[in-house]
């Protein structure tokens, strides 16, 4: 008779493997609560490699995002190659990912208030980070970027992107551009929509950027580039906007679109198995909180800019100029 392995009898590298496929609630919620060997398995560093709590974040508290941040990162001990968290409210919490960021090679932060001096300090323990999503940071600027430009040898693609209310009361971003034109050479795919820039500047990055691919400018309209030139000297340039309209780009750096179809879902996220007992915090503060109430995520319609504000209204973003 042939054997049958049983699911419970994997060694927990395998398991882990396998439930880094699952959602955020299945992980924490549903799989520990399985038995002791899975519980084992989630605990452990192989299903936190890759962190994403993006959906988690558009229902949960405010407050609780830091503490699950810490949890999670603690959990990846070291092998942590992808985050993407947004909305992180203080340089602290920043400061703790770094210092877990040895294998680190995705980093998207967008909406945090992280400030120049923070990335100024920590931006060194980032040397292994490809990509980097920092936009609608707005306590952050041209010193950051150099800092970042510096440090991060490997950085081949930047998301810079910033929401056109907050880039109204702006004189001018052109030293953000000068930034990445003297320190990054070596980036391919470059966001920085509703920049408030100049041609000359772009064509500083062009010159300096050698292997760029992707240059995105939807929003930046005081840059005017003629698309015959575009063509001859830089063939294997992909150039968006500055015109803004709906558009739909896949890209190598994930797996998030530019437009997509609306969203809804329904969130219950009742308890959390174990308690969560290998996070060590002084706050004596259980998570259940974090799951009491039924959530909903409204629908959402998407339309490239990841930011909201009240007074856009239904009909997407400013119109072009």
């Amino acid at each position: 008779m042939e054997e049958v392995r049983r699911w419970d009898e994997l060694i927990p590298d395998a398991l882990g493997l396998i439930f880094s496929n699952l959602s955020l609630q299945e992980k924490l919620t549903v799989i520990p609560r399985v038995c002791k060997s899975w519980n084992k398995a989630v605990s452990g560093p192989y299903c936190w490699q890759e962190i994403d709590i993006e959906e988690w974040f558009c229902q949960c508290e405010p407050d609780h995002l830091d503490r699950m941040v810490r949890m999670l990162v603690t959990r990846s001990c070291g092998s942590l190659r992808k985050i993407c968290v947004s909305s992180l409210r203080n340089d602290t919490t920043f400061s703790f990912i770094a210092e877990h960021a040895g294998s680190l090679q995705m980093l998207q932060l967008p909406r945090s208030e992280i400030s120049d001096c923070i990335v100024e300090q920590i931006v060194g323990k980032l040397s292994t980070v490809t990509f980097l999503d920092v936009s609608y940071c707005n306590k952050i600027g041209a010193r950051a970027l150099e800092a970042i430009g510096k440090h991060c040898k490997l950085l081949v693609g930047l998301r810079r992107n910033m929401h056109p209310l907050d880039s109204a009361g702006k004189l001018s971003q052109e030293d953000e551009a000068l930034a990445i034109a003297t320190r990054m050479p070596k980036i391919r795919h470059l966001e920085m929509a509703y920049n408030l820039t100049t041609t000359e500047s772009v064509l500083r990055i062009l010159s300096s950027c050698k292997e760029l691919e992707l240059l995105d400018l939807r929003g930046c309209w005081d840059v005017k580039l003629d698309g015959k030139f575009l063509k001859e000297k830089f063939p294997k340039l992909k150039v968006l906007g500055p015109l803004v309209v709906d558009y739909y780009e896949i890209n190598e750096w994930d797996n998030c679109s530019e437009y997509s179809d609306a969203v809804s879902g329904y969130f219950s996220w009742d308890f959390i198995a174990g308690e969560m007992d290998d996070y060590d915090d002084d706050d004596d503060e259980s998570f259940d909180g974090m799951w009491d109430d039924e959530c909903r995520l409204e629908e959402l319609e998407l339309r490239f800019y990841e930011a909201a504000h009240e007074d856009m209204g239904m009909h997407g973003w400013p119109q072009s100029p």
